[in-house]
């Protein structure tokens, strides 16, 4: 059991530090567009693909729910505390990964709906990479749609998220 106790919290401590890097590169990201594109300007990366342009997005993907941005910070609160819980019992290096780029993504979101404007549990996304006029989103949103790309792999394969509560090893 010391065995597996051990294990587990390297899964964890792996886990909380992937999502650390995730946290600090979506947020120096954000602050590097806030500074360099908050005159309007445009960063031609890719011609006709990718982008750098700044926007404020009060609402989910494709700026949808716009009025009920407390509701995104709420639903951020769940996942995070949801991650920071399931992954107490973390046996796959797979899954500590997965869950640590998602703690990631919606820690960064989560503090930007809690502390940037217009003000506490309403403040806006930072995005600034545009993808063709698609959409525009930033690191975090290419840490959660990975993470959920994974997520549905690992699941495919059968790969077990955790032990259960009281689990013994094999």
């Amino acid at each position: 059991m010391r065995f597996v106790r051990n294990s587990t919290g390297r899964l964890y401590g792996m886990m909380l530090v992937l999502a650390v890097v995730v946290l600090l590169a979506d947020q120096l990201t954000k602050r590097w567009a806030v500074t360099a594109l908050s005159d309007g300007e445009r960063i031609t990366v890719i011609p006709d693909l990718i982008q750098f342009r700044l926007l404020y997005n009060a609402g989910a993907a494709f700026s949808i729910g716009t009025g009920a941005t407390w509701v995104f910070a709420l639903a951020a609160a769940v996942a995070v505390g949801g991650i920071l819980y399931i992954a107490r019992r973390l046996t796959s290096p797979g899954w500590a990964l997965v869950l640590g780029v998602l703690l990631g993504g919606a820690v960064s979101h989560l503090g930007d709906r809690l502390f940037r404007e217009p003000g506490f549990a309403h403040g806006h996304v930072v995005d600034f990479i545009d993808y063709g006029g698609l959409f525009v989103g930033n690191v975090a949103d290419i840490a959660l749609t990975c993470g959920g790309v994974v997520t549905v792999l690992l699941s495919l394969r059968g790969v077990p998220l955790a032990k259960a509560p009281g689990e013994e090893p094999a």
